[in-house]
């Protein structure tokens, strides 16, 4: 499952891609950066001023910005799939957000211990068995043991046999056939229809046995309920009107104690963020786009840090809103789109460079990334004969129409950055020239969970954060019919996708999957990849283990028990 994110940057359901937007530098603009192709060294990608917590100052605050606070805060449901909301839940809700794994820089998982000591599996007549030892301390914030019954609800509100239950995507949940006790509740016996690839596609989140029925699994709004979280911090208070989140070390936490005394979040637009940073109010933001970056350059007390953003996104086209059901329309967008122009605006001034981005699942540098874009001939000539050929014809306004009514939508744009407002604009001059009529919808940056996650745009430029490095659970949510959001899709593309979780073989499995993602691309042509990008953080001079973390993180804290100021630098 994958997070949506926007894509002006700033930063999310466990396991799953979650929507995403879109001390100084120096005044000649960031060092040169570029991203890594296959077999690249993902070392050049990484910048966390990596520190022993116990050589940290004890305690000390945090405070760190999102684009958007709530309204939805379960981070499983559509309207709560954002990265702003992955992130905040990150330090208090371990459970929900990471669950039995966790992964290295270069995605490697490995049981998350606090959660889950041992997670081990056999296969036996085409099914498999797998057996999960749960730490026996492991505990919500109300009591309720994390046991076989977390693990049995999990299975139950997400494997997707509840249409009324607002889940993101099934993943491999509905391969599960039962979810039973072993030798106690602490130990978790899994058994499968098929063998699950790859294991951590599982249990990456659990769901609080009380959020057990569609009603209170859609009712989040508003509603953080601490009580049915486990992490090492808790939420200490909620300002709903001001937009703050303060939350302080929690006593019932088992595991490694936390190095700071408090975290903030507070909900600011971008500008926003730009004045909290210089006056010192916030510690850490994102400056992926050169009107970001030259205007925090030179604060005081700060240092840059850069990397590779986890995000593969462009053109998200909603197929279930007109005209964008026609596909031929959304095969002329593809092919209007001139991607290296739209990365020269985007990364202008950044010294970023990379190659075109081919795919949402995987990242460039992966073993097992394939360009799968799925047009060769592109500009506005070779798009309105892909309109010509559907049977559209310029009206005396040059409008390009098919039985009296014309190609006419509106981009939406979220937040005030001049970059991100500038790559819209640019998209939208490239539409225009096949004659399409194409106007901007501009939407404050709070505004992006709620009318992305409720489909009501037409087109956008977003895409997927929390990009993981193997494809297939993304591949089943972007591209299997009875999950996807735009409702496309074929019973023999679900076919091959419900075989690729049953394929042992790493390599062979991410290979038959880039393939899925290229038929698809070529038939529906409903999410177009346009760049990856960089990781571009201001950051307080003294904070430790933050920044750019490539899999490791989501919000840039590797480990939220770790992360902390150096000595000396208490805040």
């Amino acid at each position: 499952m994958k997070h949506l994110k926007r894509i002006g940057g700033v930063a999310a359901v466990a396991g799953a891609l979650v929507l995403t937007g879109c001390g100084g530098g120096t005044p000649s603009g960031p060092e040169t950066g570029k991203g890594q192709g296959s077999g690249g060294d993902i070392s050049k990608l990484i910048s966390v001023n990596a520190k022993d917590p116990k050589d940290l100052e004890p305690g000390g605050t945090v405070t760190l910005p999102l684009g958007n606070l709530g309204p939805d805060f379960n981070i499983f449901s559509n309207t709560g799939n954002s990265t702003d909301n992955q992130a905040l839940h990150r330090p208090i809700d371990g459970a929900a957000t990471w669950g039995c794994w966790n992964f290295d820089y270069d995605g490697t998982p490995t049981p998350n211990r606090d959660f889950c000591e041992d997670v081990t599996s056999e296969v036996k007549d085409g099914k498999q068995t797998i057996t999960i030892k749960v730490n026996p301390k492991a505990t919500y914030n109300d009591g309720t043991p994390i046991d076989v019954k977390a693990f049995e609800n999990t299975w139950n509100m997400l494997k997707g046999e509840d249409p009324s239950i607002n889940i993101v995507s099934p993943g491999a949940y509905e391969f599960v056939e039962s979810v039973e006790a072993g030798a106690n509740d602490k130990e978790v016996i899994v058994t499968t229809s098929q063998p699950v690839y790859p294991l951590s596609s599982l249990f990456a989140g659990l769901v609080h046995p009380a959020v057990n029925t569609p009603e209170i699994f859609n009712s989040f709004t508003g509603e953080l309920h601490p009580e049915w979280m486990a992490g090492p911090f808790k939420v200490d208070q909620y300002d709903s009107a001001g937009k703050t989140l303060t939350l302080v070390p929690n006593d019932k936490w088992w595991g490694a104690k936390p190095v700071l005394s408090k975290v903030v979040f507070r909900q600011l637009e971008t500008s926003a963020q730009i004045a909290a940073f210089k006056n010192g109010e916030i510690d850490g933001m994102s400056a992926n786009t050169i009107a970001l970056y030259k205007q925090l350059d030179g604060t005081k007390d700060s240092e840059v840090r850069r990397g590779q953003r986890l995000f593969s996104g462009g053109l998200n086209l909603n197929a279930l809103k007109a005209p964008l059901t026609d596909v031929a329309v959304r095969k002329a967008i593809f092919t209007a789109v001139d991607r290296p122009a739209l990365r020269n605006v985007r990364f202008q001034g950044l010294n970023w460079e990379e190659e075109n981005s081919g795919s949402l699942v995987l990242m460039p540098f992966s073993k097992y990334y394939q360009d799968n874009f799925p047009v060769k001939e592109t500009g506005a000539e070779a798009a309105k004969k892909v309109l010509a050929d559907a049977g559209y014809t310029a009206n005396s306004s040059g409008i390009m129409e098919k039985d009296g009514t014309p190609v006419s939508f509106k981009i939406t744009n979220f937040g005030d950055d001049p970059t991100t407002l500038a790559t819209v604009q640019t998209l939208q001059k490239q539409l225009q020239a096949v004659g399409m009529d194409v106007g901007i919808d501009q939407r404050g940056l709070a505004d992006f969970g709620k009318v992305v996650g409720g489909r009501d745009f037409q087109v956008t430029i977003s895409g997927f954060g929390l990009v993981v490095n193997d494809a297939t659970d993304g591949v089943k949510q972007f591209y299997d019919s009875s999950t996807n959001q735009n409702e496309l899709g074929d019973a023999e593309l679900d076919a091959e996708i419900k075989r690729l979780g049953s394929i042992e073989d790493d390599a062979e499995r991410n290979k038959a999957a880039m393939e899925v993602e290229k038929k698809h691309m070529e038939k529906y042509y409903s999410m177009g990849p346009l760049f990856n990008g960089p990781q571009i953080s201001f950051v307080r001079t003294g904070l430790a283990n933050y920044g750019p973390s490539l899999f490791k993180s989501l919000s840039q804290v590797p480990d939220w028990t770790a992360i902390g100021w150096e000595k000396g630098i208490k805040r």
